[in-house]
């Protein structure tokens, strides 16, 4: 009763937070584009924050700008994207834009000397990728702070996660995630190919950054990929749902399944058609090893750990690490097992050391993103006072290089070619200009 009762805590305050009051130094931040994802991904997680403002939103429909800057309470709205860059009381940018358009606004962004915080994936392709976070702007010691917002890296659970792992040991990793079809709809940006859409585009890059993250290595090789394509009719070319294999450093694989249109997987019969109802599970198996001790010379003893995270990817909602070790004790002539037991323990971490146990990874990822630009010379000077505000500021810790963004855009790119799909490219290549929120 007790996990129940925090789970609905948790929720509603994550959903319903109280409003603190800003700072006079706080980041402005401009919206580009009226987008359904902004209130959960930013508005909802700046109202729990003294430094951040959502100081206004420009959409290519000024109208719809207008009613959604009244819906949140966004006091300016701008008429257009171009307007909102040269507004110079808006330090930060937030781009949820279609992917397609990613790499022409993030880099119009930070010509503009504004600080970005970009939704995943980055950009369509490695090669924007590279474009991208290789900008010699970005180089400069003033230059403006970019983010790929891969959420769940900055949620404690993560952190907790990866610190009961032992890398070099590891064998085998399994990531899924499944969307209840239904929820995606298939006139939507993320089932446009010219919008650089698909589930791997969107679900399933957060697979293979678990993957990445877990073994803390970029893979050797995709060794397989397959994919379910959008019902007939729709755009062959966008995937529906991803599996796929890569192999990792010390011979181990990662492997994912990643369903943004789930339907069946029950047991019971005329489910077949049921929007698929799962957590996102991620299984992470390790090597055998020998645990010595006073045995006969004939048996021996290994343990075989097993670390499985349920909700990994929203683990703000609710989460559970078990670390299983499986015991045997077995004869070393043919394996037969003498004895054997399993060992485990249930992790949770909500609130780290630096949170609160309602923050959503969203909120994690908002602290980061605010310490790094706070620790720019510039913004110092732009606003006042800011106590402290050269140098590292306490907090997690956790961050995504632009190299990081790189590699994780090249490792969607490998897969679509291994599984005989294209790889994304952007608005500008496609001939698409005009962004659809």
């Amino acid at each position: 009763m007790f996990g129940l009762a925090s789970f609905i805590r948790r929720s509603y305050q994550a959903i319903y937070p109280r409003e603190v009051p800003k700072q006079d130094h706080a980041i402005r931040f401009g919206l580009l584009g009226a987008t359904d994802i902004a209130p959960w991904t930013l508005i909802t997680p700046a109202k729990t924050h003294s430094e951040v403002i959502i100081a206004a939103v420009a959409a290519r429909d000024r109208k719809k700008a207008a009613a959604y800057a009244k819906k949140y309470k966004i006091p300016i709205v701008h008429s257009s994207f171009e307007e909102l860059l040269s507004d110079p009381a808006i330090d930060a940018v937030y781009i949820a834009l279609p992917n397609a358009y990613h790499l022409e606004w993030a880099t119009k962004a930070i010509e503009a000397g504004k600080h970005v915080l970009l939704e995943i994936p980055s950009v369509a392709n490695a090669e924007e990728a590279a474009t991208l976070f290789r900008n010699p702007i970005l180089s400069q010691p003033d230059s403006a702070v970019l983010l790929e917002a891969m959420h769940f890296r900055f949620h404690p659970a993560w952190q907790k996660l990866l610190s009961s792992i032992d890398r070099e040991n590891i064998v085998e990793v399994h990531s899924t995630q499944y969307v209840p079809r239904g929820i995606v709809p298939l006139y939507g940006s993320a089932c446009k190919y010219h919008l650089a859409g698909g589930c791997l585009m969107a679900l399933g890059t957060y697979n293979l950054a678990s993957l990445r993250q877990v073994f803390g290595a970029e893979p050797i090789e995709c060794l397989a990929a397959s994919c379910n394509r959008v019902p007939p009719g729709n755009d062959q070319e966008i995937d529906r749902a991803f599996y796929g294999s890569w192999k990792f450093p010390n011979n181990a694989v990662g492997s994912i399944e990643a369903d943004f249109m789930a339907d069946g997987g029950y047991s019971w019969p005329l489910t077949e058609e049921l929007p698929t109802i799962a957590l996102p599970k991620l299984t992470i198996k390790h090597r055998e090893a020998i645990v010595e001790g006073d045995l006969p010379s004939d048996q021996e003893h290994v343990v075989t750990k097993i670390v499985t995270m349920w909700n990994w990817s929203l683990a703000y909602f609710y989460h559970r690490i078990d670390i299983e070790n499986k015991h045997v004790v077995r004869t070393k002539s043919d394996g037969r097992s003498v004895k054997d037991w399993t060992e485990t323990e249930y992790v949770k971490d909500y609130a780290g050391d630096t949170g609160v146990d309602s923050w959503s990874s969203y909120r994690f990822q908002l602290e980061a993103f605010v310490a790094k630009v706070l620790e720019k010379p510039q913004h110092s000077q732009s606003r006042s006072p800011l106590p402290d505000a050269s140098g590292p500021r306490p907090g997690s810790g956790v961050w995504i290089e632009g190299q990081d963004s790189i590699n994780q855009m090249n490792m969607i790119d490998t897969a679509y070619i291994k599984a005989g799909l294209p790889i994304r490219t952007s608005s500008l290549k496609n001939g698409e200009r005009k962004p659809t929120n």
